[in-house]
């Protein structure tokens, strides 16, 4: 078998960018591998993942429950699992990939009080795990970014247009939620945390990308 390695981390944390860097470094080395990202918009296995962050179900992502909601984007992984990228995971292929079953962990235990989230996530990793079948990962990288200076970061993506925001990044109180869940499950499952915020004279801000990359491949040092 190959070698799956996820960036994992709240919206505007820069994971998409960091899984690209981290591609593209070690394809210069002559390394064989693949990026993924999830959800796969460009296919229709996400269709339910993209009705549901559209509000076609609920306007909060509260409205679906963290169970429906993790299939929707389990299905999706499957569906890329067994059409596209499976086989050359299983003849030893590297992959990087943004965002993995870990995302529901996050994004779904948000939706449950806390004493209820090692019980969704011992039902989630055995429903994509072993019921699905899709690898577990080898590591998962955890990219931790101050909430403040994330939302700051989601608002510059999209120019300022609030409406472009899914259900998710819309409702702060959600992604506080979220951020709380995030740092559990770090901490639970032995994800590798990167804090990627840093405290200047003028406030909190990002630090850089290349700062960021650096320490991404110390934590992976040892299994790349």
């Amino acid at each position: 078998m190959g070698k799956l390695i996820i960036l994992e981390g709240l919206d505007g944390s820069g994971k998409g960018t960091q899984a690209g860097l981290l591609a593209d470094a070690l394809a210069g080395q002559g390394r064989s591998l693949r990026k993924l990202t999830f959800p796969n918009y460009q296919s229709d296995s996400s269709a339910l993942v993209r009705m549901y962050l559209a509000g076609q179900f609920g306007e909060k992502p509260d409205d679906v429950n963290a169970y429906a909601a993790s299939s929707f984007f389990a299905v999706d992984r499957y569906a890329g699992y067994k059409a596209d990228w499976g086989g050359f995971y299983r003849g030893g292929g590297l992959l990087i990939s943004d965002r993995y079953t870990t995302s529901n962990a996050v994004h779904q235990c948000a939706k449950l009080p806390p004493d209820q989230w090692d019980g969704f996530l011992n039902w989630l990793f055995d429903f994509e795990y072993n019921k699905l079948g899709i690898p577990a990962p080898d590591r998962v990288v955890y990219l931790a970014v101050d909430p403040d200076v994330s939302q700051l970061l989601m608002t510059r993506r999209y120019h300022g247009d609030e409406s472009k925001k899914d259900i998710q990044e819309k409702d702060t109180e959600y992604m506080a939620r979220a951020r709380a869940a995030a740092e559990y499950c770090a901490k639970t499952l032995g994800w590798a945390r990167i804090e990627c915020t840093e405290h200047l004279p003028g406030g909190k801000a990002m630090m850089s990308i290349p700062a960021v990359h650096a320490r991404i491949l110390e934590e992976l040092a040892d299994i790349l």
